[in-house]
């Protein structure tokens, strides 16, 4: 049963007519269509003609490094645009399963006219960024999200832009790196970027041709394979103009985000500093510390509880529940737990409720758990 709120009809009420109408003819011809939606009929005329899927179509692939690929992406028109530094879910379907992962543009601010642009890092364990790499083709279609996420640029523009990220981290900073320069922002820009080799930086023409295309863009790339001192340290900051009052912006790995977080402390940085990880922080788990059995009633399957996140367990299992950023953002794991205890790997919490939605990917059994899987 759902319960109308009154926000929800004032909501009802702001909705334009034609907007009210769209979606009653819609429902009309879904329902028409049923058991299947709409859109799954008008793919096999074009996959890319869509009634409510936000899908696009590869228009260009590159391959910048030997472990990256470079997707240019077109997007039907449900697509209404990013902010600089928020992050789409793309979905790929492999062998007949679809995938869902996200990854955070690195082109500038755009509007629902603008295309998509992505850059996937093939790591070894990372199934379907391996599965881009090797066989993303120009005229390929893929599912997509609306753009989400909060790591963004403030709202107004800061006295002195820091950039700091590694790896593939740097696409939501380039973003907004990109972003800033093409407004014509007048304030200094370092960029710090921190990767293996200079081979393994993917934008290293692409960063170079901002620092040329702005007076006052500072460019430090530090290659950790080859440097000393090439990871992180206090020292890659000094110089900076306008430090203390600078907005710094780090995307990284855990070791990166952590050693930036402590340096912006110490140096008392006025502004509060802005953070994003691409993978959650996981503790490590003594299997013999855990105890009881997953039981995942819809498939009839059962296992003994590792002390891994739900999703893990389940795949590890054989089954394959939906799941997308596998870090706690996407929601697209999102499953009943009939019954037992749960905790959040990334914050600690605790949650013994019964019949509640919990996420797989950062949920893990405390005894035995009783799953909607």
């Amino acid at each position: 049963m759902s319960i109308r709120t009154p926000q929800d009809q004032t909501r009802a009420d702001a909705e334009p007519t034609s907007g009210r109408w769209s979606r009653l003819v819609g429902s009309i011809v879904e329902a028409a269509l049923s058991p299947h939606p709409v859109d799954r009929y008008l793919e096999l005329l074009d996959p890319m003609i869509t009634w409510r899927d936000l899908r696009g179509e590869i228009t260009r692939v590159e391959r910048p490094t030997s472990r990256t690929v470079r997707l240019t992406i077109r997007p039907t028109r449900q697509w209404q645009g990013h902010e600089a530094g928020q992050y789409v879910q793309l979905k790929v379907v492999i062998d007949g399963v679809r995938h869902t992962r996200c990854f955070s543009p690195a082109n500038a601010a755009a509007g629902s006219d603008g295309d998509i642009e992505l850059t996937i890092t093939a790591h070894d364990d990372g199934f379907v960024s391996t599965h881009l790499r090797e066989h993303a083709r120009a005229g390929d279609v893929v599912g997509l999200s609306a753009a989400s996420g909060d790591f963004v640029l403030p709202e107004t523009d800061p006295t002195s832009a820091v950039f700091v990220s590694g790896g593939s981290g740097i696409t939501p900073v380039l973003s907004m790196a990109r972003t800033l320069v093409s407004r014509q922002f007048a304030g200094p820009i370092t960029f710090v970027h921190y990767a293996r080799t200079p081979s393994d930086v993917a934008y290293r023409d692409e960063l170079r041709e901002l620092a040329a295309a702005h007076p006052r863009f500072d460019l430090r790339l530090h290659h950790t394979r080859e440097e000393a001192d090439g990871h992180f340290t206090a020292a890659h900051l000094e110089g900076v103009p306008g430090l203390s009052d600078a907005d710094v912006f780090v995307c990284g790995p855990a070791t990166l985000m952590d050693e930036v977080a402590r340096v912006h402390a110490e140096l008392d940085i006025s502004q509060p500093l802005h953070s994003e990880a691409f993978a959650p922080v996981v503790p490590a788990v003594d299997p013999d510390s855990v105890e009881g059995e997953i039981t995942f009633s819809t498939s009839g399957t059962s296992a003994a509880n590792d002390g891994r996140p739900i999703l893990d367990q389940a795949e590890a299992a054989g089954l394959t529940p939906e799941s997308g950023c596998r870090m706690g953002i996407c929601f697209s794991c999102v499953a009943t737990k009939k019954s037992g205890c749960t905790r959040n790997v990334l914050t600690g919490e605790v949650d013994d409720e019964s019949d509640t939605q919990i996420q797989l990917c950062i949920s893990a059994p405390v005894g035995s758990v009783d799953i909607e899987i």
